[in-house]
């Protein structure tokens, strides 16, 4: 009996003490995290989209994590530290634990990499999750590859997306989508993190999209640190794309080789990669997507030659609190602005928001769904 009473008090304690650094109790219906390792029951979420961590750490005088205004984690007598966060955004969310000062992965998670490092990720449900769910249809094929690229003298990977039925029709080609990740992240973003394989086969089963290639490489070539991305050179990233990655793509892999057939997108980073490259190599790309990373505006139109003949479509999206409320992205001027005039002017221009979202995973899965349906949609994208 004694026993059960400190259990109780114990348990009683944690509560107030955890509870005390929100505004209320969370909501008790918590569930494993989808991103946890096979078997780990923390972290949790709960129906509000709040995350509960349990770490065993007997000897540490304090533990927290990097979600920001999080509860005090509370130390029980077996030594399991346990604290949640705030309601966070639906959707994918990098973090790490804080024990006496470091940061470390929590070892319940799979690691992701994000933030310039392999790292802990959480992914909390959507309402909308279903566009990205594993469902029972055909599946394509994400490949992994290498390639060699002169100028850099190294080789460099690359993964791949082929649509359902690319190996069993052999005398089909396909357009190709160029999709490039953000800032501190890697060419496994926009295939783990991101589900672009599995929004492709849903969009292709529900018969909302012609089947093309996605191509995913790292967009850089010399490493800066961490917020000095002032000193990229795109120049060099531009070169192992244009000259190098697409001629090893069309050389080893069934594409539509003409420019009306090829696309690039990317978010943040990426984005603006997408438009310096896009814009200087029109003979290249014909469609641009730019999730968060700016937009074009019609001086960017009047200052490039052959813009209105060349390009099929531009889409520009963000999350609705990066722009919403009167805010507006720190480069590009207005968004939704630019996308307006553009297509005043005649030229295929779509401006998407993402409800409800940041800059952030969800915001950019949802552009790639709404984006995938208008690529190569016009009658001049020959097969």
């Amino acid at each position: 009996m004694l026993l059960r009473a400190n259990v109780l008090i114990c348990s009683v304690l944690l509560i107030d003490s955890i509870s005390s650094a929100q505004d209320s109790v969370p909501v008790d219906d918590w569930k494993p995290a989808v991103t946890n390792q096979n078997g780990k029951q923390f972290p949790q979420v709960n129906s509000e989209g709040r995350v509960r961590f349990r770490i065993h750490a007997p000897e540490a005088t304090a533990v927290s994590c990097t979600f920001r205004e999080s509860s005090e984690f509370v130390k029980d007598d077996k030594g399991f530290w346990t604290g949640y966060t705030r309601k966070l955004d639906e959707g994918f969310h990098y973090y790490e634990l804080i024990i006496d000062g470091a940061k470390v992965p929590d070892p319940n998670s799979k690691y992701f990499f994000g933030a310039m490092r392999w790292g802990s990720g959480v992914e909390v449900p959507a309402k909308d999750k279903d566009f990205y769910a594993v469902r029972k249809v055909p599946h394509g094929q994400m490949r992994e590859v290498l390639f060699y690229s002169e100028s850099t003298q190294t080789d460099r990977r690359a993964f791949v997306y082929t649509p359902p039925g690319y190996d069993s029709d052999q005398k089909k080609r396909y357009p190709v989508l160029y999709l490039q990740h953000g800032w501190g992240e890697n060419e496994y973003g926009w295939s783990v993190q991101g589900h672009a394989g599995l929004i492709m086969d849903n969009l292709l089963a529900e018969g909302k999209a012609k089947p093309f290639i996605i191509v995913m490489t790292y967009g850089m070539t010399n490493e800066v640190r961490f917020g000095g991305l002032r000193n990229f050179d795109i120049k060099h990233f531009e070169t192992v794309l244009v000259k190098e990655l697409i001629r090893y793509v069309d050389s080893n892999f069934r594409t539509l080789t003409d420019q009306p057939n090829r696309a690039m997108a990317g978010l943040s980073m990426g984005g603006m990669e997408t438009k310096m490259i896009t814009l200087r190599n029109l003979d290249k790309f014909s469609h641009i997507g730019l999730f968060s990373g700016g937009s074009i505006s019609m001086d960017d139109v009047n200052n490039t030659e052959g813009f209105k003949e060349h390009v099929k479509l531009v889409f520009v999206s963000y999350g609705s609190k990066e722009v919403g409320g009167g805010r507006r992205p720190r480069r590009g001027g207005d968004p939704e602005a630019n996308s307006k005039a553009l297509k005043e002017a005649g030229i295929n221009s779509h401006y998407y928001v993402s409800p409800d979202t940041a800059h952030e995973w969800q915001s950019w899965r949802r552009s790639l769904h709404e984006i995938a349906p208008l690529l190569f949609a016009s009658e001049d994208s020959a097969e």
